[in-house]
């Protein structure tokens, strides 16, 4: 099943894609709008979701509607550095002893197809593409073996970095955390359909170039050793998203550099999910949200 919150005539709900539609929820009373509601319900919702899907009744063009983040704002947003072998390599750097984990603020995720911002006070505007994954039951102290039960399912992430920014301190929080820097979409794929987290394919492209191909089998820490251990610290949520790290092929450690500029477009792609796409554009002088 393909989650999906999205907006049609200016009404924002949750909802499932098949194919090239939407099966819609308005008006479904077992359904709750938003995605942290529905995934509280856990298993009630999800047999609603299937039982409107098998009716083959409230169907929306997929082209009608505006996909938002599936999940526009998770309790937390934590994302893993340094957890591909390769991406290690390619900044000199040494393997972490413990998984290095830090955080996205929620004010940074947009949907697929909005539009990453380059900042005005950087230049260095780099993309990382990533599998993330939900949290699908509030949990803790969570072992390897069960971690898998409480993952509601995986998304494509693009941990966009402002270098300069990013390197202001140890935590890399700021530099993480830009308006617009936590791409995520364009739909949660939930963990039934995904045979094998650790075994699929990850592509990003800027414009026609691939700059990352990868494999989450590379992943140094996995996706349940990811639960296990972050759930001895703290209680994980439904709608958490943890993001699991990139592969090589960063622009900052392209020569020459590879920062994004305005007028691309950066495409990531991974097997089983499929794709986030993002243009980028100049941080526009005044934003839309803003009444001064």
């Amino acid at each position: 099943m393909k989650l999906v919150t999205f907006t049609h005539n200016h009404e924002t709900r949750v909802g499932a894609v098949i194919n090239d539609v939407v099966v819609d929820s308005k008006g479904n009373a077992e359904i709750h709008s938003t995605m942290l509601a529905f995934l509280t319900q856990g298993e009630v919702a999800l047999k609603a979701m299937q039982r409107l899907i098998d009716s083959e009744e409230a169907r929306i063009n997929l082209s009608e509607v505006k996909l938002n983040a599936p999940v526009p704002n998770p309790q937390k947003y934590l994302a893993l550095s340094l957890n591909y072998a390769d991406h290690i390599a390619e900044t000199g750097r040494e393997r972490p002893k413990y998984p290095s984990f830090f955080t996205k603020q929620s004010s940074c995720i947009i949907g697929y197809g909005d539009a990453i911002h380059r900042p005005k006070v950087s230049d260095k505007l780099d993309y990382e593409g990533e599998l993330a994954f939900v949290i699908g039951k509030r949990c803790h102290h969570v072992p390897v073996e069960r971690a898998h039960q409480v993952i509601a399912g995986y998304t494509i992430a693009n941990d966009v970095s402002v270098r300069d920014w990013q390197m202001h301190s140890a935590t890399m929080m700021i530099g993480k955390s830009f308006d617009t820097a936590g791409p995520i979409g364009p739909w949660i794929v939930t963990s039934d359909e995904i045979k094998d987290p650790h075994n699929l394919s990850i592509k990003t492209w800027v414009d026609t170039e691939l700059r990352q191909n990868g494999n989450t089998r590379q992943m140094i820490t996995n996706c349940y050793e990811m639960v296990a251990y972050l759930s001895q610290a703290m209680t994980l949520e439904p709608g958490d998203i943890i993001s699991t790290g990139t592969p090589s092929g960063v622009g900052v450690k392209m020569q020459p550099r590879g920062y994004l500029k305005p007028g691309q477009t950066v495409r990531i792609e991974i097997e089983g999910i499929g794709e986030l796409t993002n243009v980028v554009i100049d941080e526009p002088e005044t934003l839309p949200w803003l009444s001064i």
